[in-house]
C-alpha cells in the first residue's frame, strides 16, 4: 500500500525552530514529527511512502533515507519547484499512486499528531467502496476552521462550510485521507486545493465519506498548538502506553530521554519532554515545556509553557514563560526573565524581555 505525506513549505509558523531544521525533522516527543507518521503508516501495512516537499528537501531526504531500511519501506521524494496546492502535489505523483485495480492510498498533512487509526480508516473505506474517506474531528471553536457536514447515519459528506459565522456543526477536516485510485482523474496539474475544490466536488457527487476520530488530535504547526499537542500525546501515552513515560518522577506525563541528566531537587512536569543529551542542573523547575537535544539548563531556572531549541545554554535563576520559543544555539545569561519571546538561533541574550517580542 502507498501513502503520500504533504510536507509543504517553509514552516514559518514554527519559527525560529525551522530556521535551522526543516519542520518534519523538528522533534516532537523525542522523535522527528514525520517519523511518528511514517511509523504509524508502516504499522498499517504501507510499504511505499512518498513525501511532497518544497523546502530543504536534501536534508530531509538524507535523514529519512537513513531510516528507510529499518522501516523496510520504499521512500520517494516529490519536489515542488513552485507551490501547487494540496491537490497539485498529488498531480506530480499520479504515476506512482495510480493503480489498475483501484487500490486505495493514504494522504496526510505533515503537521498532524493523533493516534493515526489508518487501519480502521482503510477498513471503513473498503466497506463503503467510494472515492474517498476523510477523517474528521470535533473542534471546540469550529468557526476557525472549515466544517465538514455529513449524514450521521451513513457518514456520507454533504458539504463543507468555510469558517461558518453560525453554527452548522463542529466536525472539521483532520488532515488524514484514504482515496481510491480513480479519484486521481479529478486532479489537474494546475495549482489546486483538495480542501476547497476536489473534496467539495466529491461531496456533491456523493462519493466522499467521513471517518470520525474518537481520540486526541492536534495540528502542531505552531508553538502554542505544539505544546497543546504534546500535552495530549503524553496523556494518551499515560493511558495506553505508560511504559514510554518516565517512571522515576512523581509527576505524571513526563518523557525524559535515557541520555538526559537530571540534577537534585528538580520539579519536572506535568507535560514535559526532555531530549537526548540534555543537562538539567539542580533545583530547576520545568512545566508544560519541551527541551530539545543537547541543551543545558543551569541551576534554579524556571521554564513554563515554552520550547527550548537544540544546543542552548540557559543560565542560573532564569525564568522563561508564556510560549517562549528559543531557537537553536542560544545563550541566555543568568537571572533574566523572558516573557513570550521568540529568539532567533545563535543569539546571546543579556537583558530581560518583559513583553512578547522577536529577538533577532
Amino acid at each position: 500500500m502507498k501513502a503520500l505525506i504533504l510536507v509543504g513549505g517553509y514552516g514559518t509558523r514554527l519559527r525560529p525552530l525551522t530556521l535551522t531544521q526543516p519542520k518534519p525533522l523538528i522533534e516532537f516527543a523525542n522523535k522527528p514529527m514525520v517519523f511518528h507518521q511514517i511509523e504509524a503508516l508502516v504499522a498499517a501495512g504501507v510499504d511505499t511512502v512518498i513525501l511532497a516537499v518544497s523546502y530543504r528537501a536534501k536534508l530531509l531526504e538524507e535523514e529519512i533515507a537513513n531510516q528507510a531500511n529499518l522501516w523496510n519501506i520504499s521512500v520517494h521524494f516529490s519536489v515542488e519547484q513552485e507551490p501547487l496546492g494540496t491537490a497539485g502535489a498529488l498531480s506530480l505523483v499520479k504515476n506512482l499512486l495510480k493503480d489498475e485495480d483501484d487500490k486505495p492510498f493514504l494522504v496526510l498533512n505533515s503537521d498532524i499528531i493523533c493516534n493515526f487509526p489508518f487501519r480502521q480508516m482503510i477498513d471503513f473505506h473498503n466497506w463503503h467502496r467510494h472515492e474517498g474517506t476523510i477523517a474528521v474531528t470535533k473542534a471546540t471553536e469550529p468557526s476557525k476552521y472549515g466544517v465538514c457536514v455529513f449524514d450521521e447515519k451513513t457518514n456520507k459528506v454533504d458539504r463543507f462550510v468555510e469558517k461558518p459565522p453560525e453554527y452548522v456543526g463542529n466536525n472539521i477536516n483532520a488532515g488524514l485521507y484514504v482515496l481510491s485510485s480513480r479519484m486521481l482523474d479529478r486532479i489537474s496539474s494546475r495549482p489546486t486545493s483538495m480542501e476547497k475544490e476536489i473534496f467539495p466536488q466529491m461531496a456533491k457527487a456523493g462519493t466522499l465519506y467521513a471517518y470520525i476520530l474518537d481520540d486526541f488530535w492536534m495540528d502542531i504547526g505552531q508553538p502554542r498548538d505544539f505544546l497543546t499537542g504534546t500535552r495530549l500525546y503524553l496523556h494518551f501515552l499515560h493511558s495506553n502506553y505508560p511504559e514510554m513515560l518516565n517512571k522515576n518522577r512523581n509527576v505524571r506525563d513526563v518523557m525524559i530521554h535515557d541520555t538526559a541528566q537530571i540534577g537534585e531537587g528538580c520539579i519536572i512536569g506535568p507535560n514535559v519532554v526532555i531530549g537526548s543529551g540534555v543537562e538539567i542542573h539542580d533545583g530547576v523547575c520545568l512545566r508544560d515545556s519541551t527541551i530539545l537535544s543537547n541543551t543545558i539548563i543551569h541551576s534554579h531556572s524556571w521554564i513554563n509553557h515554552s520550547i527550548i531549541g537544540r544546543k542552548c545554554i540557559i543560565g542560573n535563576w532564569v525564568r522563561i514563560d508564556n510560549v517562549c520559543v528559543i531557537g537553536d544555539d542560544v545563550i541566555v545569561e543568568d537571572e533574566l526573565y523572558l516573557n513570550g519571546a521568540r529568539v532567533l538561533p545563535h543569539k546571546a541574550i543579556s537583558v530581560s524581555v518583559f513583553e512578547p517580542d522577536i529577538i533577532m
